[in-house]
């Protein structure tokens, strides 16, 4: 359980293309439309079945009631519909107690034809810069497995810092991998780099807004 410090509790988060609202049931009959598009895009990323999301969404929901989970649904706003998931979790104190030191960005997928629009450059632009504004943090954290081309280069394109390899760090989601653990690639933005990577990221999610 987290102490009040440091205990995560998600607002909703409002862009352009991108509403952020805290995870609940009332999401999962999009989410279970979402989560079956084109699966072949989850090869290293665990994301619910259509008959597996009310669980999914019940375990997300647990995890946030001990105060190390902060779960969101990632609304579509032209469309009107929860298109994925995301969260805020692992908060870590700062060392004098007063508040969030350090947070992770993890738990996201997209549905298919999310992906490439925007939408989750503009998802991780809410909840970076909540975490550096309002939390107050020192440092955001990013992690995927390190065989994950495709989402290392996601989160090198919003400016943060590969740091290295954690070896045998967490559990592989890839298939016939059941019981092993993955390497984790390992990747941060920290609060004296925020303004210029706060410019990067507004200037892709231009660009590719545009494109929409």
């Amino acid at each position: 359980m987290a102490d009040n410090s440091t205990r995560l509790v998600g607002p909703v988060l409002d862009g352009t293309l991108v509403r952020l609202e805290p995870l609940g049931q009332q999401h999962a009959r999009d989410l279970a439309v979402a989560c079956e598009e084109d699966r072949s895009v989850y090869g290293y990323t665990w994301v619910p079945t259509a008959d597996t999301v009310d669980d999914y969404i019940d375990a997300e929901l647990e995890r946030a009631a001990s105060g190390r989970l902060a779960p969101y649904a990632i609304i579509d706003k032209r469309a009107g519909r929860a298109v994925g998931a995301t969260a805020y979790w692992d908060p870590r104190p700062r060392p004098d107690g007063t508040g969030l030191g350090a947070i992770e960005i993890g738990f996201s997928w997209l549905a298919a034809s999310a992906q490439g629009r925007g939408i989750n450059t503009e998802a991780k632009l809410l909840l970076i810069r909540y975490a550096f504004e309002h939390f107050g943090v020192a440092r955001v954290d990013l992690k995927t497995d390190a065989r994950n081309r495709r989402s290392r280069a996601a989160i090198e394109a919003i400016g943060a810092t590969f740091e290295g390899v954690l070896r045998r760090w967490s559990r592989s989601w890839a298939p016939g991998e059941d019981g092993l653990l993955r390497d984790s690639a390992l990747y941060s933005i920290i609060a004296e780099e925020w303004p210029e990577r706060h410019q990067r990221l507004l200037h892709r999610l231009a660009t590719q807004a545009g494109g929409v």
